[in-house]
């Protein structure tokens, strides 16, 4: 992997783990955390997809590398939701 291709599919996770963090409601993530937002979301997604035999929507191949930019997004808004879901405060009565 040259190191062109290393920087676009940074930016194409960053994109990804953003709108992805954006649909959860979580907008302050910052540059590091869309990109890795955007890793995990494309591993989470694509096993989910994968395990409920859904289709690829939309790929992007960069090099020999394909990256999935649907699943990348649910994945992102997914593992943001459990994570709040799971660090929220308790509710005061």
């Amino acid at each position: 992997m040259t190191l062109t291709r290393l920087i676009v599919l940074l930016l194409v996770a960053g994109i990804c783990g953003s709108i992805g963090s954006g649909l959860a409601g979580h907008r302050h993530v910052g540059c590091l955390g869309s990109i890795a937002l955007g890793f995990i979301g494309a591993w989470l997604g694509r096993w989910l997809s994968y395990a409920l035999h859904l289709p690829e929507v939309f790929t992007l191949s960069i090099g020999n590398d394909r990256f999935p930019i649907v699943w990348s997004i649910a994945g992102a808004a997914l593992f943001v939701a459990v994570i709040y879901f799971l660090t929220r405060p308790p509710a005061q009565f």
